[in-house]
């Protein structure tokens, strides 16, 4: 399998081809705003995931001002909840500042993701900060007690959308207080008029800095009287009446904010019962054959097999809980077996024993969702390496070069599936952890591979790895760190100075 991984790259699929397709997705750039295009504007999260791993390959200082720029104005920006944490559906402005204020859980999973990883990339506070607020609402308010996650809060309250997060300015100086309250709505640009149909929208449009030295306090000072002022005025907003829930909890919503919190679990060393507890309710939804549930009795659509997958997949290399690996290879098979597309490649949306269809519905494109293509592609490169699987990689191949020549001519339309053809193009890194989890030299080597940003890696460690390919005849009781590409392995280290040397190392 090392040979076939090193060499048998799929010709479509090249570098060349990838820096093509950045470039057209970065001619429709808003440099003033962030963001793609004109008004309304929606996340582009797939979108700037991708142009950080072509990013991370070869350096380029166009990528780097559009991906900074956009995440730190999205965040900035009213589509953000300011008080609360996560974002909201889209904003009807170009700037940022007026959303759509339903609440998705999907869009919350891919955000946290990428602010997760452009703190790795940059090391940002400001990016880890935005992550670590998603994450915090996702608990608070779309989490139910067995672990599973809501799928939306309601754009309107008492029937006025957008009426439970917004300020006048006088409500903002009663709670606050007369001096806070003035310095707070300065950042926030609250005032007297509104920013919207007489109301405000918190926003951040200025640099803090700027804000800071208009108010004659420091940015230390600033960023206290900010934090206390968003603790007050949440807890007076939780006393107003809240946007209805949707307490649907959808398998593969759920396995693509798995994948959020098992990132962030090892980037920021929190989240671990968020993990297992959302981990272990997935695990329950699936039946004695394999099969998975969508919601409630509704059978799984290959969102569902393959959200599910990647998330344990991630879930596996967060907390190196085996069944968690063991499941998700368990869906790669049902999708392979029932969802594949043996004609042209790729897979059906629907299993070959769902009920007849017309047609019978195959999604490629990344709208608002990951399409299913996409993210099955990228379990099955990322379980190929953990298995040593090789007819995984040829499916995921497969899959990639079909849909591949129609990426090429929409990239703003393919971003998940263009970020797991950077991987195929690559040569991710095969990681091995050995040694006692709870040892703290262990957990300072983890540390060393959780803060890089590594976009192509799989990372194996754990009692219950030991017959894994990158584990076999390792001293399971020493702590040691194994760097490989295609089963080739640098010789094994306990330093994490020489850690960091060879994850930087480029193929």
């Amino acid at each position: 399998i090392g040979a076939s991984l090193a060499i048998g790259k799929a010709a479509a699929i090249e570098h060349h081809a990838l820096d093509r397709a950045a470039a057209r997705i970065a001619q429709t750039y808003d440099p003033e705003h962030g963001g793609f295009g004109g008004a309304p504007k929606f996340p582009p999260s797939m979108t700037l995931d991708f142009l950080m791993q072509v990013n991370n390959r070869a350096s380029n200082r166009q990528l780097e001002e559009i991906i900074v720029n956009t995440l730190t104005r999205m965040a900035r920006g009213g589509m953000y909840d300011q008080i609360g944490g996560g974002f909201h559906r889209y904003s009807v402005d170009a700037r940022w500042l007026v959303p759509h204020f339903e609440k998705m859980l999907y869009d919350n999973a891919l955000l946290a993701r990428l602010y997760t990883r452009a703190w790795q990339w940059k090391k940002d506070p400001f990016f880890a900060h935005i992550a670590n607020e998603i994450l915090g609402f996702v608990q608070r308010e779309l989490t139910s007690p067995d672990g599973g996650f809501y799928s939306t809060l309601d754009a309107d309250s008492e029937g006025v959308e957008g009426k439970f997060y917004v300020w006048s300015r006088g409500e903002v100086i009663d709670v606050l207080g007369e001096e806070e309250g003035r310095i707070f709505s300065a950042l926030y640009d609250i005032s007297e008029r509104g920013n919207w149909e007489g109301h405000n929208i918190l926003n951040v449009p200025r640099d803090p800095e700027s804000v800071a030295a208009d108010q004659g306090v420091t940015l230390e000072q600033l960023s206290d009287i900010a934090a206390r002022g968003k603790c007050k005025l949440y807890g007076v907003r939780s006393q107003r009446v809240w946007p209805a829930r949707d307490e649907k909890i959808l398998t593969g919503w759920n396995g693509w904010m798995l994948a959020a919190f098992a990132e962030a679990h090892l980037a920021f060393e929190k989240y671990e019962e968020t993990v297992r507890k959302n981990a272990d309710f997935l695990l329950k939804r699936i039946d004695a054959k394999g099969r998975m549930t969508r919601h409630a009795s509704i059978a799984g659509l290959l969102e569902d097999y393959s959200g599910a997958a990647w998330g344990l997949t991630l879930a596996y290399e967060a907390v190196h809980e085996r069944r968690y690996l063991d499941a998700a290879g368990q869906l790669v098979d049902q999708i392979l077996a029932r969802f594949a597309d043996e004609a042209n490649g790729g897979f059906f949306d629907t299993p070959v024993d769902h009920e007849k269809l017309i047609t019978r519905p195959k999604d490629l494109f990344d709208n608002a969702t990951p399409s299913g293509n996409s993210v099955t592609a990228d379990v099955l490169l990322r379980l190929a390496l953990l298995f040593g699987r090789e007819d995984f990689v040829e499916s995921a191949t497969r899959s990639l070069e079909s849909t591949f020549p129609l990426a090429e001519r929409y990239p703003s339309g393919f971003g998940f599936l263009l970020g797991v053809a950077e991987w195929r193009a690559g040569q991710p890194k095969e990681i091995a952890l050995t040694g006692p989890t709870g040892d703290e030299r262990f957990r300072v080597l983890r540390r060393v591979i959780a803060r890089n940003f590594l976009p192509h890696r799989v990372l194996v460690a754990g009692g219950g790895s030991s017959d894994l390919p990158l584990m076999q005849n390792r001293p399971a009781n020493q702590v040691k760190a194994y760097v490989c590409e295609a089963y080739m392995c640098a010789e094994p280290t306990d330093s994490p100075e020489r850690l960091t040397e060879l994850l930087s190392l480029q193929p």
